[in-house]
């Protein structure tokens, strides 16, 4: 493993806590959960507001028509976003024992959603879930069983391989798509022990960036090699990474002093930018 020397600027300062970002038509979209905002950045760093969700928004996503696909945490829906306003698609509660979190839409519009699976806010002790897939029509369905925190989700480019971060399984767990979008053949793609994998996007050597939502860096793993390199980010934790920029070589950070209202109440919440030399490639 090789720990970089990549510069981290300031790209977006005073956010309470952002999460799930996604380069998407030249700009920079992303949610805020304790502002309640889903927002969108130019390539200046200026906002817009997008839509607020009153539960907190996480994780986003595009049907190929494209519609906008929010996830809503704590009242666990999948949100249709137009104009500035919310519907809901799919009530997800009755499938899941926690929070709803990060969501991966492919190009058929089938919306991969993954939940926390106990209370982490009570101090529930961690336990296996399931990850859902809601289909176009709002059928919601199991796509997997038994993965501790399922979070962020990348998707090569032909479609075949979907990749998912267990948070505290400490691994990212990959599985074959049917065209059906079924899941199949599980496997581990890189044993993180140690480290907490939370957002992740994929870049075109079929490396994944992972942040370490404990470990104060990003990591690049690759599939059988581990962590290959390291980014540190010495004063608050990385919670979610997406490449994109101009030429899909910007990595955009989201981090911040710690999880919780409390500290999303501080307005400390960044997303920074780093150059790194392989581009984007895959979903989100």
């Amino acid at each position: 493993m090789t720990t970089s020397t990549a510069t981290l600027d300031d790209f977006i300062v005073g956010l309470c806590f952002p999460e799930a970002p996604r380069w998407h038509a030249g700009q920079l979209w992303f949610s805020d959960f304790y502002r309640h905002e889903i927002l969108r950045a130019d390539t200046q760093g200026q906002l817009d507001t997008i839509a607020h969700v009153d539960a907190c928004p996480s994780g986003l996503g595009w049907r190929p028509d494209g519609t906008m696909l929010a996830v809503s945490m704590h009242d666990c829906r999948l949100l249709g976003v137009a104009d500035g306003k919310t519907s809901t698609l799919a009530e997800l509660g009755g499938h899941v024992p926690g929070p709803c979190n990060d969501m991966l839409v492919d190009t058929a519009g089938r919306a991969y959603i993954g939940n926390f699976g106990f209370n982490l806010y009570a101090g529930e002790p961690p336990r296996s879930t399931e990850l859902l897939c809601v289909l176009p029509d709002g059928t919601v369905r199991v796509a997997a069983q038994d993965l501790l925190f399922p979070n962020g989700m990348a998707l090569t480019p032909d479609g075949r391989t979907l990749i998912v971060a267990e948070t505290f399984g400490q691994r990212l767990s990959a599985f074959d798509v049917a065209p059906d979008g079924t899941l199949a053949r599980r496997r581990v793609f890189a044993d993180l022990a140690g480290s907490y994998p939370d957002g992740i996007c994929l870049d075109a050597e079929g490396a994944v960036w992972v942040a370490d939502a404990r470990g104060n860096r990003v990591l690049r793993v690759m599939e059988g090699r581990g962590i290959v390199e390291a980014i540190a980010i010495n004063d608050q934790q990385c919670y979610a990474c997406m490449l994109g920029g101009d030429d899909g070589r910007t990595l955009f950070l989201c981090t911040a002093p710690g999880t919780g209202p409390e500290n999303g109440a501080r307005r400390e919440g960044r997303i920074r930018a780093a150059r790194v030399d392989v581009p984007r490639a895959g979903l989100p």
